[in-house]
C-alpha cells in the first residue's frame, strides 16, 4: 500500500466523497433494518412468554448500558484507528452475535440471560461504530452538506422504523424468530460488503506524537474538550435528561398499544412513527435545518414533547398514531442540527473521541429509566390508575381508568418533562448563544493520510 500525505485548509472534500457516504449508507440502511427486524421480534417473543414489562425493559438495558459503559474508550480507538476498520469490526462482532441467537434459537435452548449476553456484546460493538460512522461523515461530506448528511442518517433510521415492524409482523408468522435473525444476519453482511469496496481518509493532528498517550488520557481529553465548552455541556444536559424521560417511553410504548389492540396495530402504529421519520429525515436532507441550528433543535423538540403528551390521553391506536408520527417528523430535525452543530464545532482529528462521550452523556440516564420503567409500570402506575386506583377519582377523570390507562399517564408525563425541558435550556445564553460564541474549528492542522490499495 502507499501512503499518501496533504494538509488541507478548511473542510475536508475528497473527491466523490459525498458518493462513498452515499455507498456506505446504503450498507447501513440494511443493516439497521435487519437490527429493526431482530429487536422488534424480540420484543414480542419477551411480551407473549412472559407477560412482563420488566423483563422486556431488561433487554433495552443491556442493549444500551454496556455502549454507555464502552464509548470513552470507543472514541479514542475510532480516533487512533481508521475509522473504515472500526466500523468493519463493529459490524462483525454484532453479526456474530446475530448468528449465536439463531443457532441458540434453534436448537430450542434459547433463555433470557442468553440475550442479555448476546445484546451486552452487541452493545459494545455499536458504541465503537457510532462515533467511527459520524466522524467518517464529516470528512466525506462538505460543511454546508452536514444537515443533509444527518438527515439522510434519519432517513435509513426512518425506513427501519416503517419497514421492520410491518415485516417482522408477517415473518414472526412465516418463518419464527430463527428466520427473522437469519435475514438480519444477511444485512450484516451487505453492510461489510460496502464497507469493503471503498476507501476513508484518515484523520490525524499534525503535532501527534508517534508514541501513543495512555488510552485513560485520551479518553479523559474528551470529557475536557466538552466541559470547558458550556454551550456544548449544557447542550449535552438536554439531551441527557431528554433521554431519560424517553427511556420510560421506549418501555412502554409497545405493552401500552399491546394494552388496547394487537401485534398487528402494533406494527402498523409503530410503521407511523417510521413514516414521520422518513418525511422528516427527507426534509432534513433537502433542507438542511434552520440557518440557527440550536432554535431548530430546541424548538422541534419542545413541539415534539407536546405531540407525545396529547398521546397518552386516550386509549386510541389513531390518536397515538398520529401521535408519534409527529413526534418521528421532528426527531430528524432536531437531531440533524445537533450533529450539524457538533460536527462543525469539533475537529475532525478528535470528532471520535468527543461524540464518543457526547454519545454517553447524552444516553447515560436512559438505563436508570429502563431500571425503573418496568415496576413503575407494573406496581404504581397501572394500579393507580385501575378502577379502585389511588388516581383513579382525579387523574381518571381526564385520562380514563382501566387496562393501559397508567401507561397514558406516564406516556403524557414524559411529554411535559420533555417540552419544559427545551424551553428551559433554551432560557441558558451559553446554549442560545452557542452558534456564534463558539467558533467553528480551524483544520489547518490536520493532515489527512490517503490510503491507496
Amino acid at each position: 500500500m502507499e501512503l499518501r500525505s496533504v494538509k488541507i485548509k478548511g473542510i475536508l472534500m475528497v473527491n466523490g466523497g459525498f458518493k462513498i457516504f452515499l455507498i456506505i449508507w446504503v450498507g447501513q440502511l440494511f443493516s439497521v433494518v435487519g437490527s429493526g427486524l431482530t429487536s422488534f421480534a424480540l420484543g414480542v417473543w419477551v411480551l407473549r412468554d412472559t407477560g412482563s414489562v420488566t423483563l422486556f425493559s431488561l433487554i433495552l438495558l443491556f442493549s444500551s448500558l454496556p455502549a454507555i459503559l464502552f464509548s470513552p474508550f470507543a472514541g479514542v480507538i475510532a480516533d487512533r484507528y481508521n475509522r473504515r476498520t472500526v466500523m468493519m469490526v463493529s459490524d462483525s462482532i454484532a453479526g456474530l452475535g446475530t448468528l449465536t441467537m439463531f443457532f441458540l434459537y434453534l436448537t430450542g435452548v434459547m433463555e433470557i440471560w442468553h440475550l442479555f449476553i448476546i445484546l451486552s456484546i452487541s452493545s459494545v460493538a455499536s458504541s465503537m461504530q457510532f462515533p467511527a460512522y459520524q466522524a467518517a461523515i464529516a470528512t466525506l461530506v462538505k460543511k454546508e452538506h452536514l444537515g443533509r448528511a444527518s438527515g439522510l442518517v434519519q432517513v435509513a433510521e426512518s425506513i427501519s422504523i416503517i419497514v421492520a415492524p410491518l415485516l417482522a409482523g408477517f415473518l414472526l408468522s412465516a418463518i419464527d424468530l430463527q428466520g427473522i435473525v437469519l435475514v438480519d444476519f444477511a444485512t450484516f453482511l451487505v453492510a461489510m460488503l460496502t464497507l469493503f469496496f471503498v476507501k476513508f481518509p484518515n484523520v490525524r493532528e499534525e503535532t501527534e506524537e508517534k508514541t501513543k498517550k495512555s488510552i485513560w488520557k485520551e479518553a479523559a481529553f474528551g470529557w475536557r474538550y466538552i466541559v470547558e465548552r458550556p454551550g456544548l455541556k449544557w447542550l449535552l444536559v438536554f439531551f441527557a435528561v431528554s433521554n431519560f424521560l424517553l427511556g420510560f417511553f421506549n418501555i412502554l410504548l409497545q405493552p401500552y398499544i399491546l394494552s388496547f389492540s394487537n401485534e398487528t396495530v402494533l406494527g402498523m402504529v409503530l410503521s407511523c412513527f417510521g413514516i414521520g421519520l422518513l418525511a422528516g429525515g427527507i426534509l432534513m436532507g433537502i433542507w438542511g435545518g434552520p440557518k440557527q441550528k440550536i432554535k431548530g433543535l430546541l424548538g422541534f423538540g419542545l413541539l415534539s414533547g407536546l405531540a407525545l403528551t396529547f398521546g397518552g390521553l386516550k386509549s386510541d391506536p389513531i390518536l397515538v398514531a398520529f401521535s408519534i408520527a409527529i413526534i418521528g417528523l421532528f426527531l430528524p430535525i432536531t437531531n440533524g442540527c445537533s450533529q450539524a452543530i457538533w460536527q462543525s464545532k469539533v475537529a475532525l482529528e478528535i470528532q471520535g473521541r468527543v461524540f464518543a462521550l457526547r454519545r454517553m452523556i447524552a444516553m447515560s440516564l436512559s438505563p436508570v429509566a429502563y431500571v425503573l420503567a418496568g415496576p413503575l409500570i407494573d406496581y404504581v402506575f397501572e394500579p393507580a390508575m385501575q378502577e379502585n386506583g389511588i388516581f383513579a377519582g382525579t387523574l381518571g377523570i381526564l385520562f380514563g381508568v382501566g387496562e393501559g390507562r397508567g401507561m397514558g399517564l406516564l406516556n403524557s408525563i414524559v411529554g411535559i418533562g420533555w417540552a419544559l425541558m427545551a424551553i428551559i435550556i433554551y432560557l441558558n445564553p451559553r446554549v442560545r448563544n452557542l452558534e456564534t460564541e463558539l467558533p467553528d474549528y480551524d483544520a489547518k492542522s490536520i493532515v489527512i493520510a490517503q490510503v491507496s490499495k
